[in-house]
């Protein structure tokens, strides 16, 4: 199954990158599952940020929303602005 990711913000800077297009390992069904197996992968700055917010299809979502072939996720930490 093949996802978009998209970093914003602190994480994109964290993470050296903008986004990625990876193909998950089964078993990697949620968005929580998601996040989990990116920071096992090396992608730290995801389990340590707090307040991640996240985004499926540019749509908010929960870490137990479902991740489906062909989506789009966005993780960023909450920002403000003035």
């Amino acid at each position: 199954m093949s996802v978009r990711i998209q970093y914003f913000a602190g994480l994109r800077e964290a993470l050296g990158m903008g986004g990625e297009e990876i193909e998950l390992p089964a078993g990697v069904a949620t968005v929580g599952a998601l996040r989990d197996w990116l920071a096992g992968q090396g992608r730290d700055a995801l389990s340590t940020a707090k307040n991640l917010r996240c985004a499926v299809n540019q749509q908010m979502a929960g870490f137990g929303v479902a991740v489906r072939s062909g989506d789009e996720v966005a993780f960023f930490p909450p920002v403000t602005g003035g």
